[in-house]
């Protein structure tokens, strides 16, 4: 099946233009480096989960790969269109095919609006109906997300978290989308209401023929949601394959890391298979030299510190970024 979405070295940094000196001479201070030649791909029909630590650049991807974000450099192709060359025309009328849910409900709806005229915002954008038919979209929209069409008079602070998010998730549906990038959706959410919400997304997601990037950092939704799996460390993907291989047999030391911290209780005591990281993330305002995980990984050696490693293939359906794959037990 070909690619909805094509993903290439994509790299976003975000310039510091901070000081005398630099101010004095027209060049930035530095940058964060937030993405460094991110590729993936995504089917259509099918959701790819983004794991990974907080700050390794998930959302940036997410949002740059919607054009929210300038990417700095590299290729996104929607459908067979180049994202990054469409001018300001071509990306409105791709907006209408490409949408977000962002992570938090009560900053991303705007409380001076009714949820009636934010889910109306969009289609009077796009010219795509007035008037009755659109009171009749919004109404429709409403109750396709399990609330009713007379809320559209109310306002988002009459909301809980989990109404609002379901409203934020009609108005990301509203212009009909292929793509929906879900930027960590559930996680402002109780763990009774994620459930339902998580619920809510792939009910649509089969009624709609939706296609999902959905970003997280609980490996236990991303187990639930996902068909594929994409581990991302500092702003670069280290492993990707599907979703059941990828969590039960980790092959990247940062994903065994990942996958092993998760409380299981059949674990028992048996801790040879644990994999424990020292340190914090790195700052992407300097990442480390080699492989951005040797400062953290235990079996790094030198070829780690000098040489960064590609992200390989191991076989028709997964990749991997290491140096000595496969790695020695913990």
């Amino acid at each position: 099946m070909t690619a909805l979405l094509e993903v290439t070295d994509l790299v976003k940094h975000y310039p510091i233009d901070q000081g005398l000196f630099p101010r004095l001479l027209g060049r930035p201070a530095g940058g964060v480096q937030a993405l460094n030649g991110v590729s993936l791909s995504i089917r259509a029909g099918e959701t790819l989960g983004l794991i990974g630590e907080s700050g390794c650049g998930k959302s940036t991807l997410g949002r740059a790969i919607l054009r929210l974000h300038e990417p700095t450099s590299g290729r996104i192709r929607f459908g067979g269109t180049d994202i990054v060359g469409l001018d300001a025309p071509g990306l409105k009328a791709m907006r209408r095919r490409m949408q977000i849910v962002f992570q938090n409900p009560y900053a991303s709806l705007n409380p001076r609006k009714s949820v009636g005229e934010i889910l109306a915002q969009p289609l009077r954008l796009h010219g795509l109906a007035k008037g009755g038919e659109l009171r009749a979209r919004v109404g429709a929209m409403l109750e396709s997300v399990g609330l009713r069409a007379e809320h559209a008079a109310r306002y988002p602070h009459q909301f809980s978290g989990g109404q609002r998010q379901r409203i934020a998730i009609a108005r990301a549906l509203i212009l009909n989308p292929e793509f929906v990038v879900c930027d960590e959706p559930v996680s402002a959410l109780d763990v009774s209401i994620q459930a339902q919400i998580i619920d809510l997304l792939d009910r649509l997601k089969r009624e709609l023929g939706l296609t999902y990037l959905f970003i997280s950092h609980d490996i236990a939704v991303i187990g639930h949601v996902s068909d594929r799996v994409a581990v991302m460390y500092l702003g670069q993907i280290v492993e990707s394959g599907p979703a059941r291989a990828v969590l039960r047999t980790p092959h990247h030391p940062y994903t065994r890391a990942l996958m092993s911290a998760v409380p299981r209780v059949d674990r028992g005591d048996d801790r040879a298979e644990r994999v424990r990281l020292t340190g914090d993330l790195p700052s992407p305002l300097n990442p480390p030299p080699g492989c951005r995980f040797h400062t953290r990984c235990a079996f790094a050696t030198e070829i780690c510190r000098t040489t960064p490693p590609a992200l390989l293939p191991l076989d028709d359906s997964r990749m991997v970024a290491c140096h000595h794959f496969p790695v020695r037990p913990a």
